[in-house]
């Protein structure tokens, strides 16, 4: 297949997934929020993990705030991170209470920036995503920033996307430089690939 085919599908697919997102109602947000974070602290307990990196979600993604302040109650550390103009993200751990708007409109806590290696010494990941697959492989929004960093990464802890129940599909179109994680969070279960 065509790269320029698989771009296309891509941002056909990233478009109806995001009107998806949109018209959800509150309710539904709120159902699909509580039992998202009871599947991530399940998680971060079975991992015994110590260390997370994750982000702060964007109005339209899965809300992982609850768990993010349940993991900072725990002692659990926390990474978020800062997009760089070069494509690779730097780092910061951030109090979990000072935000501003980064690149691309993204919510990012403020704090001490940490270099992109500071990933490679956590315990779990927890990464957004558009869509993800049955054989693991994610389709994030077109960036290209999580796909960069964990290719780049030299030993990779267990990498974990948050997604709505609807979004795990049999295949999403996919190129080279696409990654697959070891697992999907959505609202009715962790799933492992």
């Amino acid at each position: 297949m065509m790269s320029g085919d698989v771009s296309h599908q891509k941002r056909a697919l990233r478009a109806e997934l995001r009107e998806r997102r949109r018209i959800m109602t509150s309710t539904e947000r709120e159902r699909d929020t509580d039992l998202i974070t009871v599947h991530l602290r399940d998680l971060v307990v079975r991992l015994g993990a110590r260390s997370v990196a994750a982000y702060l979600p964007a109005n339209d993604e899965p809300n992982i705030r609850p768990f993010l302040n349940w993991a900072e109650a725990e002692g659990v550390s926390l990474l978020f991170p800062i997009s760089r103009d070069d494509g690779l993200l730097d780092w910061t751990r951030g109090d979990g209470e000072t935000e501003r708007e980064g690149l691309f409109g993204m919510p990012e806590p403020v704090g001490e920036l940490l270099a992109p290696n500071a990933i490679n010494d956590v315990d779990l990941i927890v990464v957004p995503a558009a869509s993800v697959d049955r054989t693991g492989m994610r389709m994030g929004w077109g960036r290209g920033y999580f796909d960069r960093t964990l290719g780049s990464m030299e030993k990779c802890p267990p990498v974990y996307a948050v997604i709505f129940d609807r979004e795990l599909v049999d295949s999403v179109p996919s190129e080279v430089h696409d990654k697959r994680v070891d697992g999907a969070v959505t609202p009715s279960a962790i799933i492992d690939f």
